[in-house]
């Protein structure tokens, strides 16, 4: 299927990844309506910052409101379903909200789906579900680890995802991102962490542990992953990895991010940073061969050239950010 001129739903679309979809989807010529979570201060999120605003429908709300969900979902050709609780910190301190969000929301955005009679859904999972690699790099066969409850909550999305295509044919793509970084992401992430800090004039910089290695990948290279996805008839009933093959150590991490803004920091390991021991994920690396032959996939951007664009943009909105507050 083509996305062109399609009506297409996308949940979540005020976070970061989806707020960077909305705007390709808007160039590939998409009728786009975006969910926002409801707050009462009228506040779109980074909806607020998109440069195609006036051509989009936007509509606040709640996933976990199956009504709701069913309403939007009307008229809708595609749904992308980015909502989620994505901090892994905060799902320490509530789970159940994460169960609630991840998983009842994902039921409820299939349940609507397969009543309105959509086309496409896909499905935002995430790398976490593999925990510490068992082996390298990880292909979608690799098994799943429940290492936090934010990683649990995401497991059980994608099974309930899946079972709708299983047992009702919703024609449905569970797409899983490694590490997506870029401009908008929340200071809760580790590279937004080390830059904003850096940029912050912060001589010691605040981390937590500098040994895991992640695959890291730029945000417009992940949303190019997920629409390239949705347009592959071969991807329907299908868990495919978007990653870039590679991996880097949090230590040499930001070694690169201080190279690149040339400032003299050094970075300390702080404990309340640090992740329980079996929650820590030591190892995500990617493999990457499914999507590149479904639809001959390949990352654009190179790392240290997404870091220098995220690193111009986080230093020209600093004021987005609290420097000195740790973010979970």
């Amino acid at each position: 299927m083509r996305l062109k001129d399609k009506n297409v739903l996308v949940t979540g679309a005020d976070g970061f990844i989806g707020s960077h979809l909305v705007e390709l989807l808007v160039k590939k010529g998409c009728q786009v309506k975006a969910l926002s979570c409801y707050n009462s201060f009228n506040h779109w999120g980074w909806l607020e910052d998109v440069d195609c605003l006036q051509d989009i429908e936007v509509v606040t709300g709640d996933i976990r409101d199956a009504y709701y969900v069913k309403e939007i979902s009307k008229d809708m050709d595609v749904i992308f379903n980015l909502a989620a609780l994505i901090a892994i910190p905060y799902s320490y301190t509530a789970p159940a909200s994460y169960v609630e969000t991840n998983i009842d929301g994902t039921l409820n955005i299939c349940q609507a789906a397969m009543d309105n009679g959509c086309e496409r859904v896909i499905h935002t999972s995430t790398s976490e579900v593999y925990g510490t690699a068992r082996r390298v790099p990880i292909d979608e066969k690799h098994p799943l680890q429940p290492q936090s409850p934010y990683s649990a909550s995401k497991i059980g999305a994608d099974a309930m995802a899946m079972s709708f295509h299983n047992s009702f044919e919703l024609p449905l793509v569970i797409a899983r991102p490694f590490n997506t970084y870029g401009p908008r992401q929340s200071a809760r992430a580790v590279i937004p962490t080390l830059i904003v800090q850096v940029a912050a004039g912060r001589k010691e910089i605040k981390l937590g542990n500098l040994t895991p290695t992640r695959d890291f990948n730029f945000v417009k290279d992940t949303v190019r992953g997920f629409v390239m996805l949705a347009e592959c008839d071969k991807a329907v009933g299908e868990v495919v990895n978007i990653g870039s093959n590679s991996e880097i150590s949090i230590k040499d991490l930001a070694g690169l991010i201080r190279k690149i803004m040339a400032r003299d920091v050094r970075f300390i390991s702080e404990e309340n940073r640090l992740r329980p021991v079996k929650s820590e994920v030591e190892r995500l690396v990617c493999d990457n061969r499914k999507i590149k032959k479904l639809v001959s996939y390949s990352p654009e951007y190179s790392l240290e050239e997404g870091l220098k664009e995220t690193a111009r943009w986080i230093a020209d909105n600093l004021e987005k950010y609290k420097a000195g507050i740790y973010n979970v």
